[in-house]
């Protein structure tokens, strides 16, 4: 029998909530937490396409509760990002949407290039707000090109002296940039809502808010080298520029922390997600970790937990010759989802500092079989959940693919296996 079959919806949440938080606390919880970024997936399950789960109102939301429901797992989440409707008005060239440059059934992508050039550091670095908006919008936003005819904005937007000035404005390709990006901003604020409406129809069927749900952040060399720089920019930069690199990420750091804070504050949201690209083993040496991407994220890290904020960190790739580091951090205060690095390293080098996060392979769910799931789900409840501190998630946050009786045998296992 279902032991939560004839529980009600609020108790659920207070078990589900409680049990996540213990974990994330390095408590034991009464049993090991089952997080589930089940993302694209959902498309599957539907029947649909990828395009019609994000374009067609309240389909995702629909097929995610029954999913929820299907499945019973302590924590479920869909696809991240799943508002493409302001990057579509944008014309935003740092990503593709299904059915927006890419087939109607292949999932998000992130199209990475050097959208700011290497002269660009000072003028980031003088004045990065108008280096922002003249230069760097129009770059990567097709339907915000008549940003660049703008003036300079410092002179312009100064003092009663300027107003006269202000006629520059009405040029019309700026006319029609600044209305494309009320058109964005408009429904990136219905996509708020939506969200907000989501958590609720969540809760009254039992299931408590996505922990991840905060700010999302990136360390600061992360930041520079995806979005700015490309990874080919930055990797020169370390040695044709470093000082201004490092100027770069001090200047970033302060605007992020800044936006995490601040949004915290108004949201009252205590979390901040943060997915790791460049830090794992392989793409720069230990002597460049320790001076362009571990002192800047430790002090991103530092000063959101000063500030009541949980950081939640996704170490994409592999990270066993890093893992000595994150015992920098203060115990019990962030929590680390491990992609390819070794679970049993990880336990032992950083389990009584941080909640771990993962333990199951994606392609076990795709390509198993059920007794090969059950074998390996026992394992990890075993040696990996053992003394608490311990959340069972994919490796990866996207579960496209997988296998429907497979995904339930899983939860089935942690459920009988994962008890304390």
């Amino acid at each position: 029998m279902n032991a939560d079959q004839n529980k009600t919806p609020p108790q659920l949440v207070r078990e589900r909530a409680q049990r996540l938080q213990d974990a994330l606390e390095l408590r034991q919880p009464d049993r090991i937490p089952i997080m589930m970024h089940i993302s694209y997936m959902l498309a599957d399950l539907g029947g649909i396409t990828k395009q019609e789960m994000h374009e067609i109102p309240g389909k995702e939301q629909e097929l995610l509760e029954q999913a929820a429901l299907r499945f019973q797992p302590d924590s479920i989440y869909g696809a991240i990002p799943s508002n493409p409707f302001p990057h579509i008005i944008l014309g935003d060239r740092m990503a593709a949407w299904p059915g927006h440059g890419v087939d109607p059934n292949i999932q998000f992508q992130f199209i990475e290039n050097e959208y700011m050039k290497g002269e660009d550091y000072d003028a980031l670095l003088n004045d990065p707000t108008d280096w922002a908006i003249r230069v760097y919008m129009p770059r990567v936003f097709k339907s915000l090109e008549g940003f660049a005819q703008l003036p300079p904005l410092a002179m312009a937007l100064f003092g009663c002296y300027n107003v006269m000035g202000l006629g520059a404005f009405t040029a019309p390709p700026i006319v029609e940039s600044l209305r494309a990006f009320a058109r964005a901003a408009e429904a990136a604020a219905e996509g708020t809502a939506e969200m907000a409406r989501n958590t609720e129809r969540m809760g009254a069927i039992g299931f408590p808010p996505n922990i991840l749900a905060g700010a999302i952040l990136e360390a600061p060399f992360d930041l520079l080298s995806d979005t700015l720089r490309g990874m080919r920019g930055i990797m020169l930069d370390m040695y044709q520029r470093p000082d201004k690199l490092l100027a770069a990420e001090e200047k970033v750091s302060r605007f992020m922390l800044e936006h995490a804070i601040g949004f915290s504050r108004v949201t009252g949201l205590k979390a901040a997600f943060i997915p790791l690209h460049r830090g794992s083993d392989g793409f720069m040496s230990l002597k460049q970790f320790e001076k362009f991407y571990w002192p800047q994220l430790k002090h991103v890290l530092l000063t959101l937990i000063d500030n009541g904020i949980r950081p939640i960190l996704f170490y994409e790739g592999t990270w066993d010759q890093r893992l000595e580091y994150l015992r920098e951090l203060p115990k019990g205060k962030t929590a680390g989802w491990f992609q390819s690095s070794d679970i049993y390293k990880v336990k032992e080098t950083v389990g009584d500092v941080m909640c771990i996060i993962g333990g199951m392979p994606n392609s076990l769910l795709i390509g198993g079989t059920v007794k090969e799931v059950r074998e390996h789900t026992q394992r990890i409840c075993r040696d990996i959940g053992k003394g608490g501190g311990f959340i069972i998630s994919t490796c990866v946050g996207e579960m496209l693919g997988s296998k429907p009786d497979l995904v339930q045998a899983w939860v089935d296992a942690v459920k009988e296996f994962g008890e304390y």
